[in-house]
């Protein structure tokens, strides 16, 4: 059985403001079995144990390098880039402002 995982750089959730720990790069395997509901309690559960497993790295090449070394096939996710659009106080008090 070949292991596959996922490269990705995780986006900030709608709960955070800032942007510190946005740098890092995560190392997530692909679930090889399916999850089933427990007839008793009604939880989900897996065969699969890595699932569970989650790997952070400073960079991109460490990430990619650890699935080189223990040759994990791996797909790589390129964040997108943010687009900023920059104001200032004083663009509210310009004449080229659409009044209403």
């Amino acid at each position: 059985m070949s292991l596959k995982a996922r490269i990705y750089q995780p986006a900030k959730n709608a709960m955070q403001s800032g942007r510190k720990g946005m740098k890092k790069w995560r190392l997530d395997y692909t679930p090889t079995a399916s999850r089933y509901a427990d007839p008793l309690m009604g939880w989900t559960g897996s065969q699969d144990m890595t699932s569970q497993v989650s790997v952070s790295f400073d960079d991109k090449e460490g990430a990619i390098g650890f699935c080189e070394t223990n040759g994990i096939d791996y797909n790589l996710f390129e964040p997108k880039k943010r687009k900023l659009n920059i104001k200032t106080y004083a663009d509210n008090f310009s004449y080229s402002r659409v009044r209403g």
